[in-house]
């Protein structure tokens, strides 16, 4: 299996997602990686052993430079503001384009421009799982008529650090599980923009974001994530568990998040798709 791919962004996750393709037989002809002036320096060294026979990955700092390589496909897992960044103009170019930070979806201003602009270019973006699975069980019962999708994530303190969760509690000396945010999947999504992407495509695979209901927890009993979804319609109702064992490089992502990421890829260039 080969594509011309590029990538927006450099960390764990997409660190995570190449450990899989290559482990899976893919391989490429050209992979780009598009990164920050700051960073391109330190992304280098980490993908140097990335290279695979006569193909070695390039890293540039600029949107030009990055089209300039001409990929049959594009995988962002960088940031929300990534996907508003850049999202639109690679669909326009007629680009596929997979999505990790599904939040940014929350903002219907950014979804009408992706969409406007995949119908523009004749292909669409591809909203990846993350670290919650089962969304295929959950799209399905939309169609028999959902009555009520809730979803809990609860994650150690120190998964939490930088963002709102401080301003509610001291992370440092919690000793039992506290729920910090109980609201819709808008909410968690556009104010935990690091964290909540599960809540959005949850949120996209159901019911909503207004009508999805969402809990944030720090629970300091855990070293993993743990992400339960539970939902009524009028074909079945579900109760999922998954404990995700958060990445070492950033305890906010589950390693499965990159291998999401991988399997959209790998559907895009196979004939089976699952």
């Amino acid at each position: 299996m080969r594509v011309n791919m590029g990538v927006i962004g450099c960390g764990a996750m997409a660190a995570t997602m190449m450990q899989a393709l290559y482990a899976a037989g893919m391989r490429f002809p050209t992979l780009t990686f598009l990164v920050p002036q700051g960073s391109a320096e330190r992304v280098r060294d980490r993908i140097r052993t990335w290279q695979e026979g006569d193909t070695c990955p390039t890293v540039v700092t600029t949107y030009d430079a990055f089209m300039a390589a001409r990929p049959d496909i594009v995988v962002e897992c960088a940031s929300q503001q990534a996907v508003t960044m850049y999202g639109a103009d690679v669909l326009a170019a007629g680009v596929p384009l997979v999505l990790a930070s599904v939040g940014a979806l929350a903002d219907d201003d950014v979804r009408t421009s992706l969409q406007r602009a995949a119908s523009f270019g004749g292909t669409r973006y591809l909203v990846a799982p993350g670290a919650i699975g089962a969304l295929d069980v959950l799209v399905a019962a939309r169609l028999s008529g959902l009555r009520e999708v809730i979803y809990h994530s609860r994650k150690p303190p120190q998964a939490w650090r930088g963002t709102l969760a401080e301003q509610k509690m001291s992370l440092d000396t919690l000793s039992v599980p506290e729920v910090f945010f109980d609201g819709t999947a808008r909410a968690a999504a556009l104010d935990y923009p690091k964290n909540a992407n599960v809540a959005a495509a949850i949120a996209l695979a159901g019911v909503g974001f207004k009508k999805t209901r969402v809990r944030l927890i720090a629970d300091p009993g855990i070293t993993g994530n743990i992400h339960e979804i539970v939902f009524d319609s009028g074909c079945t109702t579900v109760s999922i568990r998954l404990e995700g064992r958060a990445s070492p490089d950033n305890p906010r992502t589950s390693q499965t998040a990159g291998y999401s990421l991988a399997r959209l890829v790998i559907n895009h260039v196979t004939c089976e798709v699952i």
